[in-house]
């Protein structure tokens, strides 16, 4: 119930230049020992220093200008992904490695709070050569490739590790990913065990997704803003409910060996917030927007749930898709 007004945005789709470069690992024909030899040459480029050399740029003033102005509807989130890498950056603090687990329903702004994060770390932002995403689908398609999986996966995150002095990982659709890859993970996750540099590591997960929407829905039938939410609404409940989980996935596994440093939740988006991610939108591809185009593209969307139709199903994913077979 209500949506805050908020400023212009800037909003567009990017695919990481490394999907690329390791889109390798779901060939079945490329080979792992062909792997080894790309893995080995990227390694002795990082080496050069040429690649790392004024890359980190830990801007927090534009990290939270982007965030407030560009992630629709999620003051927990932002809040936060603020308050943790504040905490994480300060020069005082010996915290090796920071791992933050976002969840939420999909078309929520997990994926672009992610990038904006790198925008703002790094001279380079998704292109620096410190930033790695990973993708189920792409970097672990085959379940029978597991164990090449664990060891170019842990290769990959110390390769970029012993290069860059903060390194950042991002792990898209987390609760897909197979749990046995935590085997390669937890000894760089562990702060015991870690190397030098200072990690970041970030898992986009849908686990309690259901569960943050039941909060925000039931905030919204007794009459209450959603800025009235507090993390502590939905921290515990989320927390109850990784941890009761059936499913093996690595998100759980990370739970169970208390590997996570912080939950960021992301609360499902009204129609208002859909209408931002449309201006944004409309803005990117340098047109002039009207209120009747947006409008439009909402009445393209399916909102849930069936009675109150409050918030988006897809959130704001199919927005830049609805635009493209628009006339403006």
């Amino acid at each position: 119930m209500g949506c805050l007004p908020y400023r212009m945005v800037s909003c567009s789709i990017h695919i990481h230049p490394y999907y690329i470069l390791f889109a390798e690992w779901s060939w079945r024909s490329f080979g792992w020992d062909s792997l080894n030899l790309l893995t080995d040459w990227y390694a002795k480029v990082l080496e050069s220093g040429d690649f790392t050399r004024n890359s980190i740029n830990n801007n927090l003033t534009g990290l939270q200008w982007d965030l407030e102005r560009r992630v629709h509807g999620q003051h927990l989130a932002v809040r936060q992904i603020l308050t943790s890498l504040e905490r994480f950056l300060h020069e005082n603090n010996q915290q090796k490695t920071l791992v933050l687990s976002f969840h939420g329903w999909t078309g929520t702004g997990k994926n672009l709070a992610a990038r904006i994060i790198t925008e703002n770390l790094y001279q380079d932002g998704q292109r620096s050569p410190c930033t790695r995403v990973f993708i189920p689908q792409l970097h672990f398609p085959h379940p029978s490739h597991v164990e090449a999986y664990k060891v170019q996966l842990r290769k990959q995150i110390e390769v970029v590790s012993s290069a860059c002095a903060q390194p950042l990982f991002v792990f898209d659709e987390a609760d897909k990913l197979p749990a046995a890859l935590l085997q390669s993970l937890f000894p760089l996750l562990h702060p015991e065990e870690t190397q030098d540099a200072r990690s970041i590591f970030i898992f986009l997960s849908g686990v309690g997704a259901s569960m943050i929407n039941e909060v925000a829905l039931n905030f919204w039938r007794a009459g209450r803003h959603r800025q009235e939410i507090t993390l502590d609404d939905i921290d515990r409940p989320l927390r109850a409910e990784i941890s009761q989980s059936k499913d093996q996935s690595l998100t759980h596994q990370l739970w169970i060996k208390d590997l996570i440093s912080e939950f960021v939740p992301f609360l499902p988006l009204e129609r208002c917030h859909v209408k931002l991610c449309a201006k944004d939108a409309i803005e990117a591809r340098g047109l002039a927007y009207s209120e009747r185009a947006l409008e439009s593209v909402i009445q393209e969307l399916v909102f849930v749930p069936k009675e109150e139709k409050i918030f988006s199903a897809q959130g704001c994913k199919q927005v830049a898709q609805r635009i493209n077979f628009m006339k403006l």
